[in-house]
């Protein structure tokens, strides 16, 4: 991990991006969505082309190689390299022209697919290659890897819809690669020679390259026959290895309008393999596969569950989403009339039984189909899912063989699997024949590794035997190229020898991909070498759902499979910090990787070093990793582990303690909130206190009530209902809880508050996790247990109105305090809005203005936003708008400290402040978190108000 300092000095001083070599940084680009790693040399972010050019000259300069990389979702081990990595995505993202008329856009290699979608929208274009990483992938790393998507049957693959590349040669010519005859020189030369390798090599392509749609294997050289030779072609699909790309010219498509979706029930898998070559005659879009495996792990995950029960009938034992857009409602509904038919000529019916069960489950709703899409595209992660060491492995699952052979292959495939005692998980792209299946591995284990050459090897004898293609759509990388020698046979290898060599005749760009590459079983160069140990230490929280070291905690840890969601920019809420700086370090991803390093010793300080605690830096804990991340990554816990362990190690500062102890000290500050709200008032204190207290003289601090909420103010005998008084609304903003009360008696309920008998509040314990201090977090969970357990025995609910501390009792309890007990707890706990959304008694009047919503984090990664939309739109007359917001960006303490308020600001600045900009004037802003709604007053004119005091204000009397 020793940084190559006079490699990194020379980058530094000539480029004017960011040149980062320090030992956590390398980490988190040393692994890719593959099962491979191996450290970069460094890593250069370039402002600009000269940066790149530099970049390269001083690689070339060094003997070091090169590696341009996008989104780093590559499946195959595309981007890992001992090598400077170019990361094109921070700045190099630019859409450069986009021209409605001629079906065309130039764009940056940075840009990442969902953006240019979203800009092309309101021209009524998109580009129609559609991977599943969509929200993620870069069209540099598209044009790489030569990507498709569920759509190539009607729209093709990359190759297809690239008109131009232009790019710079590893010797620093710059050339625009395209179909033109060029003008005399270097890039001209390049082009006669390479016209020249098709016509010595046509009649070997001919015999040897598969004759499907999806064979992304090796160099295109078939694209050097024949007269219409196109240069970009040759570089789609080069993964890298033979010029670094600056702009793409694509073909776009227009938009296809409304479309239907048939959901095809099979009784086992091989009928819907059979069922595929007839069901694409009706010409869908698409033909998409699900497995019962992928349906099963789909139950389990929250995200995706209700969509499953609305779309899967029974227990089918696979899914073929057939998908239809004919531009008319009348013609998709014959399309789904023909579809019914079809299935019921060639033998499925749902009244049928045994292998004649099966039938079509039609889909017209927008949303529904959206939500199954989403939950298809996340096949890979659902399947990575699996909490058990054993992982669904990529290596075989890119394999394409024509329709018709398609039930033998698959079943073929099987067998193997079976022959080496395990089984693979099959989804995707049903139409075209490449369905992805990933047989079940550990990659820790000599003897997985072997099982896994053993089976490669047979499977792509399989492939040939059907002449399809081992590559069908995520590349070569590591896993592949060894194997072009076997599907292509050795004449063909030696052109694409020939291409790179030409190309590149030192070897600098992104070597060992494509040609001349290590075996796929190499495990020096796998994510888990076979030096990879995790030392058993002692954890502050319960991981014990998870395999491995440190009671499971390992195992948590390596959830993160590197697929990169993310790195997603709009939608959700998961990763609010990347999306503000746009910095691989503060996706949750990075985090994850550089916490696999840090407890398997390939990072120094391990979890208490400085470096450890600058990646964790711009968490917010917003858990929207703990609902979005496909493989269930929930960095906000392991940032309590990280605080923990720092904390052990350093003790805590004053500005933790005023954050941690704040339960504690609250009542004493309460009765002097005059001379603790002078803070506010006077300048020169403001900034005087901000580095002894850790919080921004750029910022207003809540305001101490001098009448905080009282115990006694609710203690109703024979209640019907609990209430969790938190510190936040009890000192600060008490006319909140006073509001709930009202509300809930309005409802005709009992009310108490809950407590203990000891005269200090109940507390959820958030602050004290917010300092790393767990075990005065679980002397307080413990207190709620024990106050709420006979309420909690006799099943009446416990109802909170802060979302950060009552969820808390639903999640971080389970993991401070597991048993039964608290189980319990946490099914009897809801937010105001769960509880009374499920009370049809509620009495309200009519109230004609709009209503904003704004979600607390916590409540979208528990689910508990719907019923607060739900409750709200009882209100007669309501106008109710969702903001469609991530983090607000206050979270906490976190909006407060110096060195965070910048990037507090710029989180809520995404999303948030432009949708109550816009907001109509009398419009009602609700937020239930207490930061959300200072955050809001803080950066916007507005004023955000709790449920509980809207729905006060609207009461019957």
């Amino acid at each position: 991990m020793r940084e190559n300092t006079r490699l990194g000095s020379r980058l530094r001083t000539a480029v004017s991006g960011d040149v980062l070599g320090d030992a956590a940084s390398r980490a988190r680009y040393a692994t890719d969505a593959s099962i491979y790693q191996m450290v970069p040399e460094a890593i250069v972010i370039p402002r600009s082309e000269e940066d790149v050019q530099a970049a390269m000259q001083i690689a070339r300069e060094e003997e070091a190689p090169v590696l341009p990389r996008g989104g780093g979702t590559s499946q195959c081990g595309q981007t890992v390299n001992r090598a400077v990595v170019l990361d094109n995505t921070r700045h190099l993202n630019g859409i450069l022209d986009i021209d409605a008329e001629n079906l065309t856009a130039r764009v940056q290699p940075g840009l990442v697919l969902d953006e240019l979608n979203r800009a092309l929208k309101p021209h009524g274009l998109w580009f129609p290659v559609d991977p599943s990483t969509a929200s993620r992938c870069t069209l540099g790393g598209m044009a790489a890897n030569n990507s498709s998507g569920g759509k190539s049957l009607r729209f093709g693959i990359m190759r297809d819809n690239v008109r131009a590349i232009t790019a710079i040669l590893p010797d620093g010519t710059k050339a625009r690669f395209n179909g033109t005859t060029p003008e005399p020189g270097p890039y001209a030369d390049l082009v006669t020679d390479m016209r020249a390798l098709g016509r010595r090599e046509a009649d070997e392509i001919d015999a040897r390259f598969p004759k499907v749609q999806r064979r992304v294997g090796g160099y295109n050289i078939d694209a050097l026959v024949g007269n219409d030779v196109n240069m970009a072609h040759l570089l789609v699909g080069s993964e890298g290895t033979l010029a670094y790309f600056t702009e793409l010219e694509l073909s776009l498509a227009p938009l296809p309008g409304e479309k239907v979706t048939g959901v095809c029930h099979f009784p086992s898998f091989y009928a819907a393999m059979e069922a595929t070559q007839h069901l694409v005659r009706l010409n869908p879009q698409g033909v998409e596969l699900i497995d019962d495996t992928m349906i099963e792990l789909g139950r389990d995950i929250p995200l995706f569950r209700k969509t499953i029960e609305a779309f899967v009938q029974g227990d089918p034992a696979a899914l073929l989403l057939v998908e239809f857009a004919e531009g008319s409602a009348d013609g998709n509904a014959a399309k789904l009339a023909e579809l019914s038919q079809l299935m019921g000529d060639i033998g499925f019916s749902f009244t049928g039984t045994g292998q004649a069960w099966g039938g079509v489950v039609p889909v017209t709703d927008n949303a529904l189909q959206g939500a199954i899409a989403e939950y298809r595209k996340s096949g890979l992660n659902v399947m990575m899912s699996m909490k058990e060491a054993g992982k669904p492995i990529s290596f075989v699952e890119d394999c394409a063989v024509a329709l018709p052979d398609l039930a033998e292959y698959t079943q073929g495939l099987t067998d193997i699997f079976a022959r080496h005692g395990t089984k693979g998980t099959w989804y995707a792209h049903a139409s075209v024949g490449c369905l992805h299946v990933r047989p079940v591995l550990n990659m820790r284990q000599d003897k997985d590794v072997q099982t896994m050459r053993a089976i490669a090897e047979e499977a792509f004898d399989l492939v040939k035997r059907y002449k399809g293609s081992h590559s069908g759509e995520h590349g070569d990388g590591i896993v592949r190229s060894e194997f072009h020698e076997k599907m292509f046979g050795r004449r063909i290898v030696s052109a694409f020898e020939e291409v790179k060599a030409r190309f590149d005749p030192h070897g600098l760009m992104n070597p060992g991909k494509i040609v001349h590459a290590p075996a796929m079983d190499d495990r020096r160069v796998f994510r888990y070498g076979p030096n990879y140990t995790v030392p058993e230490f002692e954890t502050a929280l319960d991981w014990s759902a998870w395999p491995g070291a440190a009671g499971g905690f390992q195992g948590a840890v390596e959830m993160c499979n590197n697929n990169g969601a993310c790195r997603k920019l709009k939608g959700g809420v998961m990763c609010p910090s990347f999306r503000a700086t746009r910095n691989e370090r503060d996706a949750t991803r990075g985090r994850a990787n550089t916490l696999r390093f840090a407890i398997s010793g390939q990072m120094p300080g391990g979890l208490t070093s400085d470096a450890m605690a600058d990646t964790m830096k711009y968490c917010v804990s917003c858990k929207g990793c703990r609902r979005e991340c496909p493989t269930g990554v929930d960095m906000a816990r392991m940032k309590i582990e990280v605080l923990a362990a720092r904390r052990k190690e350093n003790g805590l500062t004053l500005a933790d303690k005023l954050v941690g102890y704040l339960p504690r000290y609250a009542p004493k500050a309460a009765r002097a909130a005059w001379l603790m709200n002078l803070r506010n008032r006077i300048g020169p204190v403001r900034k005087f206190t901000e580095r002894l207290t850790g919080i921004s003289h750029r910022r207003d601090l809540p305001v101490w009530s001098s009448t905080p909420f009282r115990d006694d103010e609710a203690q109703d005998t024979d209640p019907q209902v609990l209430l969790f008084a938190d510190v936040f609304n009890r000192y600060f903003e008490p006319e909140n809880l006073r509001a709930a009360l009202r509300v809930l008696r309005a409802a005709g309920l009992r009310v108490a508050v809950a407590q203990d008998g000891s005269g200090r509040a109940l507390d959820c314990g958030r602050t004290m996790l917010a300092i790393g201090c767990v075990d005065e977090a679980r002397s307080e969970a413990r207190r709620v247990i024990e106050a709420t357990k006979d309420a909690v025995a006799r099943g009446i609910p416990i109802v909170g109105l802060e979302p950060s501390s009552i969820l808390t009792f639903r999640d971080e309890f389970l993991a401070l305090c597991p048993g039964p007990e608290t189980e319990a707890l946490a099914a009897v706990t809801h937010t105001f809005e769960e509880f009374l959304a499920k009370r049809p008694d509620l009495p309200m009047k009519p109230l004609e203005r709009p209503i904003y919503i704004h979600g607390h984090c916590h409540q979208k990664a528990q689910e508990a936003v719907t019923p607060m939309l739900d409750l709200l739109r009882r209100i007669p007359g309501a106008d109710i708008t969702m903001i469609e917001s991530s983090c607000c960006g206050m979270a906490g303490a976190f909006g407060y400290a110096p060195d965070t308020i910048d990037v507090s600001l710029k989180m809520a600045n995404l999303d948030l402040f432009p949708a109550l900009e816009s907001a109509p004037e009398n419009a009602i802003i609700v937020a239930d978190g207490t930061s959300c709604r200072h955050q809001i007053a803080d950066g916007t004119p507005r004023r955000a108000i709790h449920v509980a005091r809207l729905l006060d204000q609207i009461l019957c009397e």
